[in-house]
């Protein structure tokens, strides 16, 4: 009787458990985002392993201006970048001899070129005689000049069905500013495609749009423009709530709208083309000579050209490699349209009733069943589950969680009180663990009370971005003992984190003596750039404290140059599922390096870039030091030198007559600025060094001159 009554509380139990288990699937499965963090990185491990060439594969090709281009241009052309867009005709010549399909550019146009109105014209009109060209439109809703259509643009050749008029372009579909190209394409190009594109929250681009509308406009992404070159019957589409409806074919999207790209391997899987190459056989086969390269090798294909060098900022990450071309992108788009291989998502009610029979199973069973060996056996059996499960999945076309089924599973083998325990427990003990190192005691308690704040695996944000590094540390450290260099590094290290800890720093990491850290993550901050450039002021103080005792050591002053930036990165954990860091990336970290580098130029220790200058307000004065043309940006920075109140106070003379003559060689007059840099050299180290700069420039003034010095290295 006790065996009967022990059995059917067992089955009871089972029925209880696996119903709670199944429950909270489908409460998982209900709640958008959840878990898509690590998701996300499952996928990247299925598309890096699985990831193959489709049946179109070999029908798309790219053209791609790579740093051999940049340097054969430089080296052998005397070609300073940007080129002029005559250059570019010759890759368009070539792809009309060639016979292409379509060829589309990955480059915008938006303003005339510096070559004068010809270099314009001359472009536009190889584009006028090839016929098959579709030109870059960037819509966005905070980056752009125009908001409507401009008269000149080809008609944007997509209609909606009538079926499907109501269901308009979702929100995140519809743009209100775009950057257009110059009239002498909108002229020409055969088609205009959108190259915007929005990453996953994690800043890894996974999905792509294939229409988005502007002005009541329904304008194809780069992609699908490319695509409707040759397929002008599919210029009519219906927009549906999973798929898309061309003439010929069905794409499938996400509950977004969005196609889920299927990639078809790392960088470099569609065959590519140097820039330089292609030029060279456009003109060799003008002068009857034997060109690089074929154009049969290009003939019926459909063609990319973009830029892969990586000083032209056209490198994302993908689900496939951390590192892969924007231009990429689009081609592998293309490819999925022809080849018909979008990665689909699996029906909504069809994955739920999957996921609620295999939780609800495991946790009956698990439950009903007695011995360690038994049980042991069906935790592993029924957690393994999933992996093979999505394993066949993306080998047929579908995306299938995994760590939705996992967590599911996890908690319902376990109870579900006990799991809801334990996992909050984990998820304090990971924090503490993983954030003392670069985090305050403070931030880290506000991290345990509010750990929704942190968003793990990876987020996009605002940061003040700080990097310091000694000056002539490493000659410094030859002629010290390994004893005496550790003590040293310890003692400055342990000063200066002290005071960005102090500030509400994260530190990213150390460099030997470099210090990298940055403000606004993991907790919020809005006074960010204020709280980096304190920091910074208070540790050149803190140097000039301990300078005397460092001087003993080294038998020389020890000096620190500190570079910052405020803009939006990607900041998050990062690395293997095993070993991971805190840390950022994205072009505002790069532009912070750089500037600390730039401190050489202009013998100054702290800089900081215009954005962090006016995100500081009021809260601490700073002058204006110059506009510099930095290695791997086309616009200029404007960089400025923060001072506390007080010094800025006692060297007003100084900065009023060192703006004066910075003026004067904002607008060329070298000799004036030079006279006046002269007056204060003594006192300031910045006018030496534009002393210097004004005797260069007067003995070989730039044409056109626009007040941007140059910097000549990273």
């Amino acid at each position: 009787m006790e065996k009967a009554s022990g059995s059917r509380n067992r089955l009871l139990r089972g029925l209880i458990v696996g119903a709670i288990g199944a429950c909270m699937a489908l409460v998982f499965s209900f709640i958008p985002g959840f878990l898509q963090g690590f998701e996300s990185q499952t996928w990247d491990w299925r598309v890096r392993t699985l990831a193959k060439p489709g049946t179109a594969t070999d029908e798309v090709a790219l053209i791609l201006l790579d740093q051999n281009s940049l340097n054969w241009g430089e080296e052998e052309q005397g070609l300073s970048w940007p080129w002029p867009r005559e250059a570019y005709s010759f890759v368009i010549n070539f792809c009309a001899r060639a016979g292409v399909k379509a060829l589309a550019f990955d480059v915008l146009y938006t303003e005339s070129s510096t070559y004068g109105v010809y270099d314009d014209e001359a472009l536009g009109m190889a584009i006028s005689d090839m016929g098959r060209f579709v030109a870059a439109v960037f819509l966005g809703d905070e980056i752009g000049q125009s908001t409507e259509w401009p008269p000149l643009a080809p008609d944007p050749a997509i209609s909606i069905d009538e079926l499907t008029q109501g269901i308009r372009a979702r929100r995140d579909e519809d743009f209100e500013l775009a950057a257009f190209p110059i009239p002498e394409l909108l002229a020409t190009a055969n088609m205009l495609g959108n190259v915007s594109a929005v990453p996953d929250s994690d800043g890894v681009f996974r999905r792509g749009n294939l229409y988005a509308s502007f002005d009541g406009f329904i304008l194809a992404s780069l992609s699908l423009a490319t695509f409707m070159v040759e397929h002008a019957e599919d210029r009519s589409i219906g927009i549906h709530r999973r798929y898309i409806a061309l003439t010929q074919k069905t794409v499938p999207t996400d509950t977004d709208g969005r196609v889920i790209v299927n990639y078809r391997g790392p960088s470099g899987t569609h065959k590519s083309f140097s820039a330089a190459a292609v030029i060279q056989s456009e003109v060799n086969l003008l002068s009857g000579e034997e060109p690089l390269i074929d154009p049969q090798e290009l003939a019926g294909k459909y063609v990319f050209f973009g830029f892969s060098a990586p000083g032209l900022l056209d490198l994302r990450p993908s689900a496939v490699a951390p590192v892969y071309t924007g231009v990429e992108i689009h081609a592998t788009m293309l490819d999925n349209l022809l080849s018909d291989d979008f990665v689909r998502e699996l029906s909504p009610i069809f994955y739920r009733v999957l996921l609620f029979s295999l939780v609800f199973l495991g946790g009956f069973i698990v439950t009903i069943t007695s011995g360690g060996i038994k049980n042991t056996l069906f935790y592993i059996l029924f957690l393994a589950v999933p992996i093979p499960a999505a394993w066949l999945s993306f080998i047929r076309g579908f995306w299938l969680p995994i760590i939705v089924p996992e967590a599911a599973l996890l908690i319902t083998v376990i109870g579900a009180g006990v799991a809801n325990y334990v996992t909050e427990g984990r998820q304090k003990r990971f924090i503490k663990g993983a954030f003392s190192q670069y985090l305050s005691p403070t931030v880290i308690d506000q991290l345990i009370d509010q750990p929704d704040r942190l968003k793990l695996g990876g987020e996009r944000r605002e940061l003040s971005i700080f990097f310091s590094d000694l000056q002539g540390f490493t000659s410094i450290s030859e002629g010290l003992s390994p004893e005496d260099l550790t003590s040293l590094l310890n003692d400055y290290l342990t000063a200066m984190t002290d005071i960005i800890l102090e500030e509400g720093g994260t530190i990213d990491k150390y460099e030997g003596d470099a210090i990298i850290a940055f403000w606004n993550a993991p907790i919020e901050q809005p006074d960010h750039a204020r709280r980096a450039v304190f920091s910074a002021l208070r540790c050149q103080g803190k140097l000039a404290e301990m300078r005397p005792e460092f001087r003993t050591i080294v038998g020389s002053d020890l000096r620190m140059r500190i570079g910052i930036n405020s803009g939006p990165a990607v900041v998050g954990n990062m690395g293997s599922h095993n070993r991971f860091d805190y840390t950022m990336l994205g072009d505002a970290v790069n532009l912070a390096a750089r500037l600390e580098g730039i401190n050489k130029q202009f013998n100054t220790y702290t800089m900081i870039s215009q954005s962090t200058f006016n995100a500081l307000g009021d809260a601490f004065p700073a002058r204006e030091l110059s506009r510099v043309g930095v290695v791997g940006r086309k616009e200029a920075v404007t960089v400025y030198e923060p001072m506390l109140p007080e010094r800025y106070s006692k060297r007003q003379s100084v900065i009023s007559a060192f703006e004066q003559a910075l003026y004067m060689f904002y607008d060329g007059k070298f000799a004036q600025a030079e006279k006046v840099f002269a007056k204060i050299s003594k006192v300031d180290p910045a006018a030496v060094a534009y002393r210097a700069k004004c005797r260069e420039l007067i003995a070989k003034a730039p044409e056109p001159w626009d007040g941007v010095w140059i910097m000549t290295s990273k």
